[in-house]
């Protein structure tokens, strides 16, 4: 399935709000072969640019997944 964005798989994991980032992570690498999942706590500064190869992994200070993961 190709996304939105014209990237290839699966391109957004709302399922994952309020799981651990580690897990989130697994399954999203897992789910889809073409993007590297990134766990990143909320407040950090992260490059902005669209890629069709990386997805953020939003956490809290308790590693929960706090947004959405998408592609990009």
């Amino acid at each position: 399935m190709a996304s939105d964005f014209g990237c290839p798989g699966k391109n957004s994991w709302p399922e994952l709000v309020g799981v651990n980032g580690q897990e989130a992570a697994r399954t999203i690498d897992k789910e889809n072969k073409n993007v590297a999942a990134r766990v990143v706590r909320e407040g950090t500064f992260v490059t902005q640019d669209f890629r069709c190869d990386r997805v953020w992994v939003w956490v809290n200070d308790y590693n929960i997944v706090t947004r959405v993961p998408h592609v990009g």
